[in-house]
């Protein structure tokens, strides 16, 4: 029975959300029982032109270090953001949403040919925030039980969160950057005068993906909560 209950949640969870996450996890284990190192994992465009290493594409998405709190408080928070845009704004258009992740993850990549950074999972992760901030601009949020402010704050909360702690803050910089393109693309150009869409999604996306009816049995994870959210310590992503 329990085993059936986990099946069932797991199942319940939306099928991008639970793709990425499951790859996430996958991926971590893999480096922690040694079956695949992080060297084989990182961006880099001379081991993937030269050697066609194609596999680095992805992989750099996936690996958000080694097992401990900070994985587990990334997974949490790429999780509730990822599944809260999927079952949102994103609901019964699942080929617009993995398009999205096309979108944000070929942004990342060409940026990343001019900057140093080896993993962009955590900047993907802000891309997520972004653009479901700018999407629920009337929900609370607070952090910490310091302070309190809508939802289209929580990126440059973030932001000034690692400037505390030190850490570089090109992560949370590309992940705004490439959120506020998408948005900028897909919600306020469109509806300006003279403005179109931009960002259409592919044919064959759609037609691999938009073909499941909705389930009466589905469940989604509540995203307008009373009061808002309370952002905790598993609510901001360690860097």
């Amino acid at each position: 029975m329990a085993l059936y209950n986990i099946q069932h949640e797991y199942m319940q969870i939306p099928p991008v959300t639970r793709a990425y996450t499951t790859a996430c996890v996958l991926t971590t284990l893999a480096v922690q029982l040694d079956i695949v190192s992080p060297f084989q994992l990182y961006f880099n465009p001379d081991l993937i032109i030269k050697h066609y290493q194609v596999w680095r594409l992805m992989t750099t998405f996936l690996f958000f270090g080694s097992l401990g709190f900070n994985f587990l408080f990334n997974m949490i928070f790429t999780y509730r953001y990822c599944r809260m845009l999927e079952e949102g704004s994103f609901r019964g258009r699942t080929a617009d949403f993995l398009f999205m992740f096309i979108f944000g993850g070929t942004v990342l990549i060409i940026i990343a040919l001019f900057v140093n950074l080896l993993f962009l999972g955590q900047a993907f992760t802000i891309i997520l925030v972004y653009i479901w901030s700018r999407r629920n601009p009337y929900i609370r949020m607070n952090f910490f039980g310091l302070i309190n402010f809508q939802a289209p704050f929580l990126p440059w909360v973030l932001l000034g969160f690692s400037v505390l702690l030190g850490n570089s803050v090109m992560v949370d910089v590309m992940g705004i950057a490439v959120g506020h393109l998408y948005y900028f693309l897909e919600d306020v150009f469109p509806n300006q005068t003279g403005g179109f869409k931009i960002l259409k999604t592919p044919y064959f996306i759609k037609y691999l993906f938009d073909i499941a009816p909705d389930d009466p049995n589905y469940h989604p994870l509540l995203e307008d909560q009373p009061g808002g959210f309370d952002l905790g310590a598993g609510d901001v992503p360690p860097q």
